[in-house]
């Protein structure tokens, strides 16, 4: 990177930086930098960078692009050298379809990072940064994105286990501090129909149980290469282990779970269930599960049944149902109805948004007015280790407490990241990993 580019980028962000460190030192309130076209010249673009080019980054970059405010992709950072390379020429070639995008892509080769360590290179360019990377790394990038300064975008889960978590809720105190926004990729929460349902989910009265599915297929398999050593092997196959996505109860059931504790507006107090590898279970499967079913407990004793399952030729259903003392919510099919099934409502479809696209607009039209509205970070760590809480029962066998879990400082992550370390699970020599076993898996 030149000595001139750095001098231009400098300046080009000087009044923003001004007014970020003003905000961040408390010397003026986040209704004060709001103003018109506050970004709108060519030299302050809202510059953001992208950590982790996977797809889900891909996609990520591609709507915040696509917003109607000025911004500009100046950096990529990704473990892998050939993943940034494939997402630059990706991105490159759908912005050069669609039209006003192709200028918004400024990602010369000296600003295409990788290695561990590539973060640390991009967040510095940053006005805004998008975290997409196996949810294991999420919260050392979120906690540098914030110590910089930098407004966030993070996918969901925050993390894979409560040591992580517990970083997560500490940086998310920071950002509130510095009020900085951060939006967390749990899109139901900008989805029109999930939120008309929401502001009317006092039609069914208390709610008293609810349920919530993930249950489909399943996702890919990355099979072992030659060459590769087992930290590259277990990256590159991340979904499978773990310290780096927590099991799909983690990874993709949250969206559900979520919901519910969003529409309970709390948290469950315990969990309790049961769950096991019936199918996907060779070798390149590493050490998650096939399917779990959890009995989540909440304060006021209601309880939610989870269930999410990934195994070929089962029922396929992704939704969630809220029961109440008056009537039902379904989501799936947007609609509140009493006990006798009679519709108290019924969202118009017609009306439905994109929520992924949505949650960038909101978040990015914030930035560009100098407001400070999106501190998704918390609710985000809460629902994730509502998630674990669930694999730390159905891995066990036991009833979890949520205190006495999310206090464990139990942490499942390398004490090394390097290519040439050694993950915290290897297999054996029959190249099989340990899986969880209910009834003699324990957690302290």
């Amino acid at each position: 990177m030149t000595n001139d580019y750095l001098k231009k980028f400098a300046s080009s962000r000087r009044e923003f930086v001004r007014q970020t460190s003003l905000l961040a030192g408390g010397l003026i309130a986040a209704p004060m930098l709001s103003k018109a076209n506050y970004f709108s010249g060519a030299d302050d673009a809202i510059k953001i960078v992208l950590i982790g080019c996977g797809g889900r980054g891909r996609g990520a970059t591609m709507e915040a692009l696509s917003t109607n405010q000025n911004l500009k992709l100046v950096a990529m950072a990704d473990a892998f050298q050939d993943n940034v390379e494939t997402s630059y020429a990706t991105l490159t070639k759908a912005a050069n379809a669609k039209p006003g995008l192709k200028s918004k892509i400024d990602v010369p080769a000296e600003r295409r990072f990788f290695g561990f360590d590539a973060y640390m290179k991009a967040i510095p360019l940053a006005d805004v940064v998008i975290l997409a990377t196996p949810p294991g790394f999420r919260p050392i990038h979120f906690a540098e994105a914030i110590k910089q300064n930098k407004h966030v975008f993070m996918e969901k889960p925050v993390a894979t286990d409560p040591a992580g978590i517990q970083k997560v809720l500490e940086t998310a105190a920071i950002a509130k501090q510095k009020k900085l926004n951060v939006v967390v990729g749990l899109q139901r929460r900008y989805q029109n129909s999930y939120r008309e349902l929401f502001s009317r989910k006092d039609q069914i009265g208390d709610i008293t149980s609810a349920q919530a599915w993930w249950n489909n297929d399943g996702v890919w398999v990355r099979p072992r290469k030659p060459g590769q050593t087992e930290m590259e092997y277990q990256m590159r196959n991340w979904y499978y282990f773990n310290w780096l996505c927590g099991d799909h109860i983690n990874e993709q059931h949250i969206h559900n779970i979520d919901v519910i504790n969003w529409f309970k507006g709390g948290y469950p107090v315990s969990a309790q269930g049961m769950g096991g590898r019936q199918v996907r279970k060779g070798k390149e499967h590493g050490e998650i599960f096939d399917h779990h079913y959890v009995e989540f407990t909440y304060a006021d004793g209601s309880i939610l049944n989870s269930q999410c399952r990934h195994i070929p030729g089962t029922m396929s259903k992704v939704d969630e149902l809220l029961i109440g003392t008056k009537g039902k919510i379904q989501c799936g099919a947007a609609n509140i109805v009493d006990h006798k099934g009679k519709v108290l409502y019924q969202f118009d479809k017609k009306t439905e948004n994109q929520p992924y696209q949505t949650e960038h607009d909101e978040l990015f039209a914030a930035i560009a007015k100098g407001e400070y509205k999106f501190a998704d970070a918390e609710r985000g760590a809460k629902s994730t280790m509502t998630s674990i809480l669930g694999r730390m029962a159905t891995y066990s066998g036991q009833v979890v407490q949520w205190d006495k879990a999310i206090n464990s400082g139990l942490d499942i992550h390398p004490k090394v990241y390097s290519f040439d370390a050694t993950p915290p699970v290897v297999p054996n020599e029959d190249g099989y990993y340990t899986v969880a076993v209910p009834g003699k898996t324990t957690y302290a």
